[in-house]
């Protein structure tokens, strides 16, 4: 199968896994009628397996913090998030660490995207494995 899986180290605060040849695929794929060109359900379903292991050891003191994680997902690229400004504005310090405040940093997210590295990677070569036999299926000759 065409393109690669690498994961990213934690450059400007993020882990990322980078799926090379993403763009084309979109891009081959756009002119399909119907949710076959569109890749936010496959974004969707590896950020929920981050997600998943996230909530298994994120810090819980009330639970308040677990209960805002969620996966952002869009045709690009897909993102866990935790907390927010009115729901739980501590979810940063509590994961990055506040030094001036003696809070040590929990990267509960990057340890989740690290532990489930192997697991994305698979559904990512499943998911496009399966767009592209539809689309080799489906495309006019």
């Amino acid at each position: 199968m065409a393109g690669a899986f690498r994961q990213k180290g934690h450059t400007g605060g993020s882990s990322r896994i980078e799926v090379e040849g993403a763009k084309e695929l979109r891009r081959s794929l756009k002119h399909l009628e119907g949710n076959l060109g569109n890749l936010r359900d496959v974004h969707r379903d590896a950020g929920e397996v981050v997600r998943q292991e996230a909530a298994s050891i994120v810090p819980v003191l009330t639970g308040a913090l677990r209960s805002t994680l969620r996966v952002s997902a869009r045709n690009v690229q897909a993102a866990v998030l935790a907390g927010g400004r009115s729901l739980v504005p501590y979810a940063g310090p509590i994961h990055f660490g506040w030094h001036a405040r003696n809070i040590e940093p929990q990267p509960f997210l990057y340890e989740a995207a690290d532990r489930r590295r192997d697991e994305v990677r698979d559904r990512y070569e499943r998911q496009v494995a399966k767009l592209i036999h539809r689309f080799d299926r489906e495309a006019p000759d």
